[in-house]
């Protein structure tokens, strides 16, 4: 069967393990069956609005048994790459994730309306608004660096719907500026390779329902994906994707086929 073949498994959240507030069928069990097997678990998303606990909780709440250290957001990786630069001072479009990995990493997270900053950080954000956006965007025009956790134009909702990600938040500070962001998460690879290293290392198989991140960000690394068609990316995608995922699953029950 798939799973024989490695030692650890990097699963994104959103559309993969749960659509919103709603659990994907089959998820919990698989992942039960994957402890079961001695396999390494590593929780990984590009969702920066929730804190490690909080995606535990949100887990939880799903049948699936996690801890925080299984845990691996793009805000943990975004604050840790900005540490090792000496960045001081960060303006936020984004939850309470980032702020807090931000905090944690002594990074000074600005509020209200600041004339500078070193970084304007851009992660998923419900609760952005024009002054956010307006300010962000004077803030890259001074100079400030434009970071961003995640590309995600869109967030899979509990109905199946589209919601706007932190990609579409980013779009609208970058039209303004004029400056290209860097991106931190998926499918570039310091969020996957903080990941592997969390999961201890091994063969590690990338299991995600976006073909342009997920899938995108393990071929960049040569690592295998499983893209599973509970999310945002269907079959059709595939036939017009380059990036290409090793196997392509209606849900988790295929990592046992062939058992």
């Amino acid at each position: 069967m798939i799973a024989d073949a490695y030692e650890a498994f990097l699963f994104d959240l959103d559309g993969v393990l749960y659509r919103g507030a709603v659990p994907v069928p089959e998820a919990a069990r698989s992942v039960a069956r994957l402890r079961s097997l001695g396999k390494r678990i590593v929780f990984v998303t590009n969702n920066s609005g929730r804190t490690p606990k909080g995606v535990a909780q949100r887990l939880d709440a799903a049948g699936i048994e996690a801890d925080p250290t299984e845990i691996e957001t793009s805000a943990l990786t975004t604050a840790a790459v900005l540490a090792t630069r000496g960045v001081s001072s960060a303006f936020v479009v984004g939850e309470a994730g980032i702020v807090e990995a931000l905090s944690d990493s002594g990074v000074d997270v600005l509020d209200g309306e600041p004339t500078e900053a070193d970084v304007v950080v851009v992660g998923w954000d419900r609760r952005a608004d024009y002054t956010k956006l307006r300010v962000a965007s004077v803030l890259v025009q001074r100079g400030a660096a434009l970071v961003a956790t995640n590309p995600d134009g869109s967030f899979p909702a509990d109905d199946g719907t589209k919601w706007p990600g932190a990609g579409a938040l980013l779009a609208a500070i970058e039209a303004t500026t004029g400056v290209r962001g860097e991106v931190i998460g998926k499918p570039n690879p310091p969020l996957l390779v903080a990941a592997h290293e969390r999961a201890g290392g091994g063969r590690p198989l990338v299991v995600g329902d976006r073909i342009d991140t997920d899938i995108a960000g393990a071929a960049r690394l040569g690592w295998d994906s499983m893209l599973v068609l509970t999310g945002i990316s269907s079959r059709a995608d595939v036939e017009r994707a380059d990036a290409q995922p090793t196997y392509v699953a209606a849900d988790l029950r295929a990592l046992f086929a062939g058992r």
